[in-house]
């Protein structure tokens, strides 16, 4: 046959107003790892000076600079234009926010989260309400993997989010230490419950066998060796990021109906109230039908969005997996909090008191029983729980059970199939919700909704089903006693 060159080409749309790829990496990692200095490296393009240069340039408080350890949730970008350049380094002065947006075809959105045991909620409020594509675990390797590091790994894995190891300080570290840390890395990868293939990354075509690898579902785990102070592969870094693609399918997402969950609030001068947030489903315009909640007594209001901002760019319309800000009337910053949910009027939705999942214990070192109080992370809500009832008498490490379990302090909005991770201490399970009670005393499990799909055993199917009809008559909520006591769940 003929001899001749094969070419293998990344075809990417070019940059257009508000229409960009939106890649979300959460930063993760044992504390004192490197993770705020490698966010800083990557967005600036300047190297660390090894005390504590880089890092400072994304702190948001001034404990944090003092004290070199992150406690609060950040959100930094790296724009990548068509041809794959980084527009953060295009010119001497820093560009802002917007700059680097409108010149992007694609925008990497780094969520750096704290490393600390003391800030753990913290943590996983960002990993379960930022909805992250990718999770970048972040190991020092002098350190090696530590106690945080496996609980952060283990939040990843609980979520179903991809996840990829880097390296830090390789300059610094003894080669055999380096060794170690390496051969550790690929033993957790490779563990029952993992079941991963661990690739070292070391050329670019390592790097584009990787990301296509990802992309096609294939269990691999890319493993990069960097150092901030030197730049060692930072530029297989940063092509990873170019290459890979987004995990998430939204172009069903954005046809559905509009849910926007808010993470932060702010009241701006001149602007008032301001919400921040992700939206996970449908678009939402400045002419949307829109309502807000729920509040204290589960109520949704109707509200009007002044303006719409996406990276600090003003646009008309935010859709499915994009990050943003909005502008809303007439209500204080003290009404909303963290956890309510924007949402088309049309879809009615309604606030929860209880709601049941299907649930396996992590780690306990005793026995969990009926009113046991965890707190309980669902895409942004975050409240304390009790356990109401169980299928089974107690449960341990390793258990799976069905429970249902109430809302201590107000109702919240959950979403049947959502993922959900309960702690107390470090006590950890995680868990899939399979059922909501509404303060309006109706209810509805996931085989009620239209898009199931049965990745339960029959028997954890008849559970819920029991589990929810024994709730109906336990419950306390007056409403629960109307004269229609039959839930669709126990209708065969």
């Amino acid at each position: 046959g003929r001899e001749g060159w094969v070419a293998e080409v990344l075809v990417r749309q070019r940059a257009m107003e508000g229409n960009f790829i939106d890649l979300r990496v959460a930063v993760v990692g044992n504390v004192d790892s490197g993770k705020s200095t490698l966010v800083g490296v990557l967005t600036s393009g300047k190297l660390d000076n090894g005390r504590g240069f880089a890092r400072s340039m994304v702190f948001r408080h001034r404990h944090e600079i003092e004290t070199g350890r992150t406690s609060s949730i950040t959100q930094q970008i790296m724009g990548i234009t068509a041809s794959g350049d980084i527009v953060n380094y295009d010119t001497l002065n820093t560009k802002t926010s917007g700059e680097i947006v409108k010149d992007s075809s694609k925008v990497v959105t780094f969520i750096d989260l704290a490393g600390h045991e003391r800030y753990i909620k913290t943590t996983v409020y960002g990993m379960t309400g930022c909805v992250p594509d990718y999770t970048m675990v972040v190991v020092g390797a002098n350190m090696g993997v530590q106690r945080m590091t496996k609980e952060h790994l283990g939040v990843a894995l609980a979520l179903k989010c991809a996840f990829f190891f880097v390296v830090t300080k390789v300059d610094m570290c003894p080669e055999h230490v380096l060794k170690n840390t390496i051969n550790e890395l690929q033993k957790i990868v490779k563990a029952p419950g993992i079941r991963k293939i661990p690739v070292m990354i070391r050329s670019e075509a390592d790097v584009i066998a990787a990301a296509k690898d990802m992309a096609n579902g294939a269990r691999v785990t890319p493993i990069f060796l960097v150092s901030n102070v030197t730049g060692h592969n930072l530029d297989l870094l940063r092509l990873w990021f170019n290459s890979v693609p987004s995990q998430k399918a939204l172009g069903d997402l954005i046809n559905d109906p509009a849910e926007f969950y808010i993470d932060d609030t702010f009241s701006v001068p001149g602007v008032g109230t301001v919400v921040g947030g992700t939206m996970t489903s449908g678009s939402i315009t400045l002419k949307s039908n829109l309502v807000i909640g729920p509040d204290s007594r589960g109520v949704f209001q109707p509200i009007q969005v002044k303006s719409i901002m996406n990276k600090s760019l003003p646009v008309n319309l935010v859709a499915a997996g994009q990050s943003a800000t909005m502008a809303v009337k007439k209500l204080k910053r003290s009404q909303i909090r963290k956890g309510m949910v924007i949402t088309e009027a049309t879809l009615q939705p309604k606030a929860c008191v209880r709601f049941t999942a299907e649930v396996i214990v992590l780690h306990h070192p005793t026995t969990i029983t009926v009113n046991y109080q965890p707190v309980v992370h669902s895409l942004t809500v975050r409240q304390a729980c009790r356990v109401v009832s169980m299928d089974k008498e107690n449960i341990r490490t390793g258990d799976r059970a069905i429970v249902t379990m109430e809302f201590l302090f107000r109702p919240e909005y959950m979403v049947l199939g959502a993922r959900l991770i309960f702690r107390e201490g470090r006590t950890k399970g995680i868990g899939k919700v399979v059922g909501l009670h509404f303060a309006d005393g109706t209810h509805k499990c996931l085989e009620d909704d239209a898009s199931f799909k049965p990745d339960m055993t029959q028997s954890s199917r008849q559970g819920i089903r029991d589990q929810m009809s024994s709730n109906i008559n336990d419950s306390t909520d007056t409403s629960a006693s109307s004269d229609d006591n039959t839930h669709p769940c126990e209708t065969e």
